[in-house]
Parts: structure tokens; C-alpha cells; sequence
């Protein structure tokens, strides 16, 4: 049983590591994520895929949302208000490409884990 156990535990590794490489390589040509605003406290029923979606009311920023970059389907919101926990920082560059701050970590599901920088995915 023991052997089994370790030879389980390894194949989960190796197959997490592939995984890794794989979603690193479709990186490269993937469009960045680019930034939409829509009016209002909440995201929109649908949220595009490639799109980095920014809830914003009056002059205040609620939300963003995304599809999840590993193609799992699932729609992130992350919460941008102060009072908030946790609470996620958007900034821009000056090309207009969304930078997240701190990484984007799911801990059920697809379990990804993730930076957003200039657009880019950068799994961890």
C-alpha cells in the first residue's frame, strides 16, 4: 500500500508539472487580457472570454471578472473595494494592458494559480 501511495503521489506531481508546461506554452500566443468597463456594482451575466471585466459605479471600482485562462469555463470575480477581504489592486500600463495584484489563486476546482501582468498569464 505504501508503494502505491508514493507512486500515486508522483504521477499527481508529474502530471501537475506537464500541466504547468503545457498551459506555459499556450501562454506565449494567447491576446493579452484586455480591460472592459461596464456601469454598475456587479459583472454582467456573460463574461467574455479574453476579457478582463471591470464593474465600475460612479467613480468607484467594485469588481473585476474573468473566465479563467486554464479553459475551465468558470467565471473569477475578485472584489477591488476597500473594505473587502480579500481584496485584489488593478492597475494598467500605459499600453491599456490589466495588471493584478496578488495573484489569483482558485482553491476548489481547476485549482488555478496565477498572476496577471501586462495582460499576460503567468501560471505559478
Amino acid at each position: 500500500m505504501i508503494l502505491i501511495d508514493i507512486a500515486a503521489k508522483w504521477i499527481r506531481a508529474e502530471y501537475a508539472r506537464w500541466q504547468k508546461r503545457i498551459r506555459g506554452l499556450f501562454e506565449r500566443w494567447r491576446p493579452p487580457f484586455r480591460l472592459q468597463v461596464v456601469d454598475g456594482d456587479s459583472l454582467p451575466p456573460v463574461v467574455p472570454v479574453g476579457a478582463l471585466v471591470l464593474a465600475r459605479d460612479g467613480n468607484e471600482d467594485w469588481c473585476v471578472g474573468m473566465k479563467c485562462p486554464c479553459g475551465c469555463g468558470r467565471t473569477i470575480e475578485l472584489l477591488l473595494i476597500p473594505e473587502a477581504k480579500p481584496r485584489w489592486s488593478l492597475s494598467l500600463d500605459p499600453a491599456g494592458l490589466p495588471s493584478l495584484s496578488p495573484s489569483v489563486f482558485l482553491r476548489d476546482g481547476c485549482r488555478a494559480h496565477f498572476w496577471l501582468r501586462g495582460g499576460r498569464v503567468t501560471w505559478t
